[in-house]
C-alpha cells in the first residue's frame, strides 16, 4: 500500500522518501512539477491586472497541479509493482503489463511538467516584472521534473528503445528545455 501524498507534511514525506523504497524519482519528479505549478499559478493571479489571460493561466496552472499527487502516489504504485512483477513469479503478459504502466506514468508526469513549463514561460514574458524571477524558478523546476520523468521513460523502457513513450518523452524534455530558455530570455 503506498501512502497518499496528500496527506503528508513536507518534512514526512522527506522522511519517507529516505527510508522507504519509494516514492521514487517519479514521485518526486510530480512533486517538483506541483511546485513549479503552484509559483506560475501564483505569478498570474498576481499579474491580472496587466494581464488579461492571466486567470486562465492561473486556472491551467491548478488543473496541472491537481493532477500531480495522484501521478505521484500512481507511480509509487507502478514502481512497487514492477519491482514485484521483475522478483519473479509473473506470466510474460502480466510482467509486461506492469513494466507498460511503469513507463506509462512516468511519460504523463513528463508531457504533464512540459505544459507546466510552457505555462511558466508565458508568465514569465508577461507577468509582472517583479514576480519574473518566480516565473523562472517554476520553468526550471517543472523542467527539472520532466527531465527526471523522461529518464525513467527510457529505462523503464530499455528494451524497447522505439517504443513511442521514448519519443514523446523526448519532445516534452526538449519542449521544456525551451521553455525555460525563452522564460529565462524574458527576465532580461
Amino acid at each position: 500500500m503506498v501512502t497518499d501524498y496528500l496527506d503528508l507534511k513536507l518534512g514526512e514525506f522527506l522522511d519517507l522518501s529516505a527510508s522507504e523504497p519509494a516514492p521514487g524519482g517519479g514521485s518526486a519528479a510530480a512533486v517538483a512539477i506541483a511546485l513549479a505549478a503552484s509559483l506560475v499559478a501564483k505569478v498570474a493571479r498576481r499579474s491580472g491586472s496587466t494581464w488579461p489571460d492571466a486567470a486562465g493561466v492561473a486556472a491551467q496552472a491548478i488543473e496541472l497541479q491537481a493532477r500531480c499527487p495522484t501521478l505521484a502516489r500512481d507511480d509509487a504504485e507502478a514502481w512497487q509493482d514492477a519491482l514485484l512483477a521483475l522478483g519473479g513469479g509473473r506470466g510474460d503478459r502480466e510482467l509486461a503489463g506492469v513494466l507498460d504502466r511503469a513507463a506509462d506514468l512516468p511519460l504523463a508526469i513528463a508531457e504533464t511538467g512540459a505544459d507546466v513549463a510552457g505555462l511558466a514561460r508565458l508568465t514569465a514574458e508577461r507577468g509582472v516584472a517583479e514576480l519574473r524571477g518566480e516565473a523562472v524558478a517554476a520553468a526550471v523546476l517543472a523542467h527539472a521534473g520532466v527531465r527526471a520523468a523522461a529518464h525513467l521513460v527510457t529505462l523503464n523502457l530499455a528494451t524497447r528503445a522505439d517504443d513511442d513513450r521514448c519519443t514523446r518523452a523526448a519532445v516534452a524534455e526538449q519542449g521544456a528545455a525551451a521553455s525555460v530558455r525563452a522564460a529565462l530570455e524574458a527576465e532580461t
